[in-house]
């Protein structure tokens, strides 16, 4: 008996569009690339912290 329903176990167009992996990167979103000015930012925001917490095990030591 023939069917008439063609069974594949193949993904439509529109299944393999529509996958995470197969969309395109949207410009700004998960962007790895930092200007200058945010390094310097980070950095003086980090050292400020370090410097605190030192304060504070000097503190602690006394």
């Amino acid at each position: 008996m023939l069917s008439l329903v063609k069974q594949t176990n193949k993904l439509s167009k529109a299944d393999v569009q529509s996958t995470e992996s197969n969309k395109l990167p949207v410009p700004g979103v998960e962007d790895t690339e930092f200007s200058a000015e945010e390094a310097a930012e980070a950095f003086e925001h980090n050292e400020s912290s370090a410097q605190a917490s030192e304060q504070e095990e000097q503190e602690e030591q006394e």
